[in-house]
């Protein structure tokens, strides 16, 4: 476990200030699915001890990254931002609103940072990693939680069946490095 030092205390206003433009960008509800992967991987950062390297991690961080990429393709083509509204009552802000452009940058340019930082056992480097992974394997599962009745698929869906479990496999390198004999299932 971590201690609380200025790192910790600084990548959590981080996560709150990313919280902050999320709510002025989506409202109330969408802002409650972004903490769970912001605060969520504060917690995981500052509780799991990270005893991995960048190599333990690179290829489950790209293979996430470009699934996130055609995650964006599928919830753009397949009407997410309408189908949000329509359940949050929200109005969708224009893509190049001050809201989503601060979001986007704070959000997505900080986990593009990640492998520079962890490669160099930066702290800050595997609090992004683990707010990129948890975000990834945990806050886009809600495309499940919101189909509004039995079987029903909500924009976006498809592709977290694959982006989620790419996701936990970054969670269990960022965790435990490599993973050095097989696990057994007992």
């Amino acid at each position: 476990m971590r201690i609380i030092d200025s790192t910790s205390i600084v990548t959590l206003l981080f996560s709150l200030a990313i919280l902050a433009v999320g709510y002025a960008a989506f409202g109330f509800w969408t802002t409650m699915i972004f903490t769970v992967g912001f605060l969520g991987g504060w917690i995981a950062w500052m509780v799991v001890p990270s005893n991995g390297e960048w190599s333990d991690i690179r290829v489950p961080y790209f293979v996430t990254l470009i699934l996130f990429l055609g995650h964006r393709v599928e919830e753009r083509v397949m009407g997410f931002f309408a189908a949000l509204q329509a359940i949050t009552g929200v109005e969708t802000p224009e893509i190049l609103s001050w809201e989503v452009i601060l979001l986007v940058f704070t959000s997505v340019g900080a986990w593009l940072l990640v492998p520079v930082l962890v490669a160099r056992r930066n702290a800050v480097g595997v609090y992004l990693a683990w707010t990129f992974f948890v975000s990834m394997g945990v806050t886009e599962l809600a495309h499940f939680l919101v189909v509004g009745g039995p079987y029903r698929y909500f924009p976006g869906m498809l592709s977290v069946a694959l982006l989620a479990p790419a996701a936990w496999w970054g969670m269990v390198r960022l965790a435990h490095g490599r993973l050095r004999e097989p696990l057994h299932i007992t």
